[in-house]
């Protein structure tokens, strides 16, 4: 088997608004849309994002932060809080975190479940591994 893609949830009311987030905001295209979820791809990536529409948010979920959405950044905590200040536009809330001082995360409580976007410095994903 080979890896495809990545699933999470997000809450109905807010999807439209993470969907055009990746979209207008970090580069992805859309390559296919149902009426419960949609594949994205960012350009360069060879693995794709799927997100499926629920319900509820789940906001009280403490773990939250646990699971991610990573993505590598010469300047993770700004670029984060160009994402959140772009939400805040929209109304809809979030917040920046951080795990250490090179890697961060937005959270977005009201709309996604069980998972932030984090951003991170390339130095963390510099493995010393040959795949």
């Amino acid at each position: 088997m080979r890896f495809n893609h990545v699933a999470h949830r997000v809450a109905a009311d807010r999807f439209e608004i993470v969907v055009a987030l990746f979209t207008e905001r970090l580069g992805f295209t859309e390559l296919r849309r149902t009426e419960r979820a949609i594949w994205l791809r960012q350009r360069g990536a060879n693995i794709d994002l799927q997100f499926s529409r629920v319900a509820e948010p789940h906001p009280e979920d403490a773990d939250r932060s646990r699971g991610q959405v990573s993505f590598l950044s010469e300047t993770p905590r700004a670029d984060l809080e160009a994402l959140r200040d772009w939400l805040a536009g929209r109304g809809l809330a979030s917040s920046v975190g951080a795990y250490s001082d090179r890697e961060f995360y937005l959270d977005i409580p009201e709309a996604l479940v069980g998972f932030v976007i984090e951003a991170m410095l390339p130095e963390l994903a510099d493995y010393p591994v040959t795949v």
